[in-house]
């Protein structure tokens, strides 16, 4: 009997890693050397922070993005916590408030001002103190604003109202202290309803963030779990730890039964922590391996097998920790699906390396960029702790496109009248935006709500590069850089004029309708 191997077919088959060039990586960076097991690094479309190292306490480098090469050794930190730094994590829903968490058993909240640090920033916006011991783990809640979670060697889960007035925070709205030991890894589901947790004491628990009960709980003896990560909406958590026999070890679960894992699979037998990361958009689990060079990648799926291996991307540099991009910020021109940010220690160096899906079209693949979480809460504070769980605003990539989440619409006002006020007070420049739009739409057109400007800004933005904010070019290398972004904005604002003409006729048709039904 003959044996047929099983081939699946997928589009992310042949997806490549592609290291960046030497001059977009970000270099002499005096990278931390803390031992904690943790990602030391986070990234926005803005900016890269790194926890670094700092005499007489704990601090981070806050550098801007399209800042790459040789770092100035004198360039400014952020610094006021008495201790090392130990976990850093970029607000969800505002690109310049950063998050961080040090062994003076203290979080602070940081506000990154737009223009380049020209002095350390040693201004926090609040402090956060209700750990008794160090605090090794912040997490902001995916889909409700001001919401944030820490996590301490006192073995507590607190839970922090950020929707306040007071600058110093003493009493979190929830401490949740049903674990045994420490807590080595915090997971959101989608909605931030339920939150899972790996400790020391070798369990996986499943909460419930608001009240702190236990939903579900792993005693499985066969799997020691240091990392774990809710799979997008498939129901399924991934833990990434050690088998009995000290190997590494991948475990996926039923969110809803902890008592045996769907499937184990064995990586290798090296001694540095696993660091899972999940795209819910295309369904792949990223595995970077601390102390590794190499980044596996799997296709995960409902039915069995439940993970498929692709492939795994290989380089001789070690990470000592990893930060990722959101999908906000990537370069959807180059088919680019997801991209890290490596801390290599040996050479004080930052690598991007990004995942791309080979493509020969150069035009928005729609298929692998679905509707993805944006920048915008889909619930105030007040309104998640009151009970209510909601999905986050999604956004479409294809450059100049609207957020797709259906939101509150403003109150109705008739054809006339809106056509009337649009034309009787033409729009005014601002004085604080300081800058001269560029587009006729923007000069003739009335402006639609507040939050609409925002999602129009963000198309501004050329891999998270402010074309507005850019300092003059130094080096012809920087020139060309400078030359290349023009281009691809230029290709942008003709995507942009091409949809603006395509929603002028749909208006003109509206119009045209109403009055033909007014006349009947």
């Amino acid at each position: 009997m003959s044996w047929h191997p099983q081939y699946r077919s997928s589009k992310f088959r042949h997806v490549f890693g592609k290291p960046a060039s030497k001059e977009n990586c970000y270099d002499s960076v005096p990278i931390t050397r803390s031992v904690h097991d943790n990602h030391f690094c986070a990234v926005n479309p803005h900016f890269i922070a790194v926890v670094t190292e700092c005499a007489g306490g704990g601090a981070f480098l806050v550098i801007p993005l399209h800042q790459t090469g040789k770092l100035d050794p004198h360039y400014p930190k952020v610094c006021g916590h008495r201790g090392n730094v130990l976990d850093i994590k970029w607000n969800p829903f505002n690109d310049f408030e950063i998050a961080s968490c040090s062994e003076d058993a203290t979080i602070k909240i940081w506000a990154i001002p737009k223009q380049l640090l020209s002095k350390n920033l040693t201004a926090y916006r609040k402090e956060l103190m209700g750990h008794a011991r160090r605090v090794g783990l912040v997490e902001w809640h995916p889909t409700a604003a001001n919401i944030l979670f820490s996590s301490g060697y006192d073995y507590k889960v607190m839970v922090w109202n950020l929707d306040t007035k007071e600058a110093v925070l003493r009493n979190p709205v929830q401490t949740i202290t049903c674990h045994q030991d420490v807590i080595l890894s915090m997971s959101f589901n989608t909605n931030g309803s339920l939150l899972a947790t790996a400790c020391k004491d070798r369990k996986i628990r499943v909460l419930d963030p608001r009240v702190g009960t236990v939903l579900q709980e792993a005693n499985y003896k066969g799997h020691r779990a240091n990392k774990v990560l809710f799979l997008g909406n498939l129901k399924k958590l991934l833990s990434t730890g050690t088998s009995r026999w000290n190997n590494r070890q991948m475990a996926l679960w039923d969110q809803d039964d902890l008592s045996v894992p769907l499937t184990e699979e064995d990586l290798d037998g090296s001694s540095g922590v696993l660091f899972p990361f999940y795209d819910a958009d295309t369904n792949m689990l990223y595995v970077v391996g601390k102390g590794d060079g190499n980044i596996r990648y799997y296709e995960v799926s409902a039915e069995k097998p439940h993970l498929s291996y692709l492939t795994e991307y290989r380089s001789y540099n070690p990470q000592k920790g990893i930060g990722v991009m959101p999908k906000r910020g990537l370069d959807v021109s180059a088919c680019e699906i997801f991209r890290f940010y490596k801390l290599i220690t040996t050479k004080s160096l930052i690598e991007p390396v990004s995942m791309i899906v080979p493509r020969r079209s150069e035009s928005y693949q729609e298929d692998i960029y679905p509707p993805t979480a944006g920048a915008q809460p889909s619930l105030t504070a007040q309104e998640w702790l009151s009970g209510m769980d909601k999905g986050p605003v999604l956004v479409s990539l294809r450059p100049g496109s609207q957020v797709l989440s259906p939101r509150p619409l403003p109150p109705e006002r008739s054809l006339s009248n809106s056509m009337g006020l649009a034309l009787d007070q033409p729009d005014k420049p601002t004085a604080e935006d300081g800058r001269r739009s560029f587009s006729l739409w923007e000069e003739k057109g009335p402006r639609w709500a507040a939050e609409h400007r925002l999602e129009e800004k963000k198309s501004w933005l050329t891999n998270g590069f402010d074309i507005f904010e850019c300092p003059p070019p130094k080096t012809e290398n920087e020139l060309l850089q400078m030359f290349y972004r023009q281009q691809e904005e230029i290709r942008r604002l003709r995507e942009l004029v091409t949809q603006r003409e395509v929603q002028a006729k749909q208006l003109e048709l509206e119009i045209k309708n109403l009055r033909m039904s007014s006349e009947q």
